[in-house]
């Protein structure tokens, strides 16, 4: 048997797959797995479904390139030596900022058990966790966190910055604010940095 091989992607080929992909990514974050269908996503797109599926085979490639586009750049962030420091703190905002649509996405699918990001969680996510958790150990502020309390402290940053996003939505529909504009991202990233110092002090 002949393995199946990727198809090769024009640069016209290229836009029209990331042009897909965005579309995906708010749908899927909208409206979840279960409640999206590639007909929805061709239809958003302009495409017929024989044209997505020359660029994605399935509904479940699609989904995973989704969501290796978006939470691969955020978890080598995440692994990065310097995580927890501002500049960091900067970058992974900054990559969130790119992909707002993501942290509602994750959202719908860990409320809905997980059952399709598990995988992609179980690849990238377990292995920067740990990452993390090695790079705030050595911290000198670090000391005052017990070793069952560094990973809860990990969580809880993560749930800091993504939590942002999520509910970005929500309170702009409450009040008007938008906290994804520049000035609310600028701010948010100084109370991150702010946080961290906090919580792990140089000393």
């Amino acid at each position: 048997m002949v393995a199946a091989t990727a198809p090769v992607r024009t640069p016209k080929g290229e836009r029209t797959a990331e042009r897909i992909l965005d579309t995906a990514e708010a749908l899927f974050a909208e409206r979840g797995y279960a409640g999206t269908t590639l007909r929805d996503v061709a239809s958003a797109v302009g495409l017929r479904i024989p044209s997505l599926y020359n660029h994605f085979a399935s509904k479940d490639a699609l989904y995973s390139a989704v969501l290796e586009r978006g939470i691969a750049p955020v978890i080598e962030a995440l692994a990065a030596p310097d995580v927890g420091r501002a500049d960091a703190a900067q970058r992974i905002l900054g990559l969130l900022n790119c992909r707002p649509n993501l942290p509602r996405l994750v959202q719908q699918e860990v409320l809905r058990g997980g059952e399709h990001l598990s995988p992609v969680l179980a690849e990238w996510f377990t292995p920067a966790l740990a990452q993390a958790e090695e790079t705030l150990r050595a911290r000198p502020g670090a000391r005052r966190w017990s070793d069952e309390q560094i990973p809860l402290l990990v969580l809880a940053l993560y749930q800091v910055v993504v939590g942002y996003f999520a509910i970005a939505p929500l309170v702009k529909a409450l009040n008007g604010e938008d906290l994804l504009a520049s000035d609310a991202l600028a701010r948010q990233t100084r109370f991150f940095a702010d946080l961290v110092a906090v919580l792990l002090p140089e000393e």
